[in-house]
């Protein structure tokens, strides 16, 4: 009995690890969400740069895991290319040991600060402001992280001489090298974490359940064990998406195999140069050895495989081949639900599917305007294809912006609602360019023409039309307000030009100037050019007010 409660006790400071850990995380990434997006925007074919940036990205959201099942999302989306996204992998492996670090620096008084912080955290939450609720759970996730592990180490767990005694008894059966590096591979596999896995067997290297020699052979495992998530988020993604996963495996065996044979044939070398650099046989010392391979491991098994990133490309290509695309399937181009990990990316990405939509928009607009001013008829085909790109567009990012709504933090939520609007204004648009085109085909199929006169009416309000959707795509991209005022001048002119070609167009009719065959073809497209350009001022006033209504206060 004594002994089942000892490992009831164990396992619940392995549960209060992760739990403060994915607390955390959780913090981090929402809070240092800019710092990602900047970190992101750096993405260069430079391989020293991927690595950074791939250290630079794990050590904020603290999870190795998460940064490759975004990278495999960033490339599935077609937005990295495969040998941009290799070395961010391998800094990823860099940036994921921070949290050894720290593990292995906790002592009875960091332990007291640790709980205290935990506490404040806690508090913290109480308080209505999101920076604040933030702040608290990255320091109640923080403080947890350390109630768990010394909860493991208690008298009651890995301090209990009972559960000394089995694990010892266990190790003595499992000491030879490739079965110590599987029960690190399954460890972190189960947990889904190699932070958490690592800081288990720092504990238990502390606490001399562990010898140091066998401790790094599961350390060696926990670096495979941890591919599993970016193995499995690969599942149903595209070949390119699959072979980065791949190549994240393949990274860490490779680098795995090699340091095992290293630590085999140098095992008395290595053990002694880390206890030179750690010495004493407090528990602080004997972590630091651990946490110090870790480093080691990840940074030696870097710098040997970046000079080989291309042939990693190449491998990975060969295992798997590219396969034909199944037609008439369309998917969105910058976004990709593997994304929803890091909501604050997943909203960047968002942000550039849309502008990639307001450009075929914009593109259709231009088609349908030079085909009603000079009757071109020449590029149907196009407009089409570009209207079901629009329409598939809007339904899959809508859907992707209702997953996303619940995952990002409240700042973010009016962005999401604005987008939500600023999606539905750019569909109606498009509409309305496929339906000034339909007009435009209708009227030459029948043989019909507008007057000279009522041509160059329409072709004014175009060009008024025309400059809108220069103003509102620039305040959309950009985020300033610099030409608003001109945007609503403009629509006013369009509201006012509906009045005026409507009336003089019956006024023409009365005078048998107009032919009645193409009077609900004229009526239309006024009436058309007059709701597009009300839609662009929803567009351009998205970014002071979500609805996109002209009222700024």
């Amino acid at each position: 009995m004594q002994l089942l409660q000892s490992l009831i006790w164990l396992l619940a400071g392995v549960g209060v690890f992760i739990v403060g850990m994915n607390f955390m995380s959780e913090a981090l990434e929402k809070s240092a969400g800019e710092g990602m997006k900047r970190l992101l925007g750096r993405i260069s074919n430079n391989r020293l740069s991927g690595v950074g940036i791939g250290a630079g990205v794990t050590a904020i959201i603290q999870s190795s895991s998460a940064t490759s099942v975004m990278v495999i999302g960033l490339v599935n989306a077609g937005v990295m290319t495969l040998m941009q996204a290799t070395p961010i992998i391998m800094g990823a492996n860099i940036g994921t040991t921070i949290t050894g670090i720290l593990v292995a620096l906790k002592n009875d008084y960091f332990n007291m600060l640790m709980y205290l912080l935990s506490f404040a955290g806690v508090m913290m939450g109480f308080v209505k402001k999101e920076k604040v609720k933030l702040a608290g759970l990255l320091c109640s996730g923080l403080g947890l992280i350390f109630v768990g592990l010394n909860v493991m180490s208690s008298e009651q767990a890995f301090g209990n001489p009972m559960i000394e005694t089995m694990f010892q008894g266990i190790f003595s059966v499992i000491d030879f090298p490739l079965l110590l590096i599987l029960v690190g591979v399954i460890f972190t596999a189960l947990i889904q974490s190699s932070s958490a896995a690592t800081g288990v067997v720092i504990t238990m290297v502390g606490t001399g359940i562990l010898t140091l020699d066998l401790a790094l052979f599961i350390i060696l495992g926990a670096n495979i064990g941890t591919c599993v998530t970016a193995l499995l988020a690969s599942v149903g993604a595209n070949p390119n998406a699959k072979r980065v996963a791949l190549i994240h495996f393949a990274f860490n065996v490779v680098g795995t195999a090699l340091f095992t044979a290293v630590v085999l044939l140098f095992r008395e070398p290595l053990i002694n140069a880390l206890v030179s650099m750690f010495p004493g046989d407090d528990p602080m010392s004997l972590q630091m050895r651990v946490s110090a391979f870790h480093v080691i491991f990840n940074v030696s098994t870097t710098l040997v495989l970046l000079p080989f990133v291309s042939q990693l490309v190449k491998l990975s290509c060969r295992v798997i081949p590219d396969k034909k695309e199944a037609q008439n399937v369309r998917s969105l181009k910058f976004v990709d639900d593997r994304l929803l990990m890091t909501p604050s990316v997943a909203l960047m990405q968002v942000k550039k599917e849309m502008d990639y939509m307001f450009g075929l928009v914009e593109e259709n607009i231009a088609l349908s305007f030079d085909a009603m001013k000079t009757g071109n008829l020449e590029h149907g085909e196009k407009v089409a294809e570009n209207e079901a790109i629009i329409n598939f567009t809007n339904g899959a990012l809508t859907t992707f912006l209702i997953k996303l709504s619940g995952l990002v933090e409240q700042s973010d939520e009016q962005v999401i609602g604005s987008y939500f609007h600023v999606l539905n204004d750019l569909e109606r648009i498009g509409d309305h360019a496929e339906n000034f085109y339909e007009i435009v085909e209708e009227m030459s199929g029948k043989k019909l023409s507008f007057s000279e006169r009522a041509r160059g009416d329409i072709g004014e309000m175009c060009d008024k039309v025309s400059r809108m959707i220069v103003i509102s795509r620039d305040a959309f991209d950009s985020l300033k307000r610099t030409h608003l005022a001109e945007l609503t001048a403009l629509e006013n002119d369009t509201d006012e030009m509906k009045r005026a070609l409507t009336a003089s167009h019956f006024a023409r009719l009365a005078e048998g100037n107009c032919s009645m065959d193409v009077s609900p073809y004229y009526s239309s497209s006024v009436t058309g050019l007059e709701r597009v350009a009300d839609h662009l001022v929803n567009i351009g006033f998205s970014i002071v007010n979500p609805i996109g209504s002209q009222n700024t206060k």
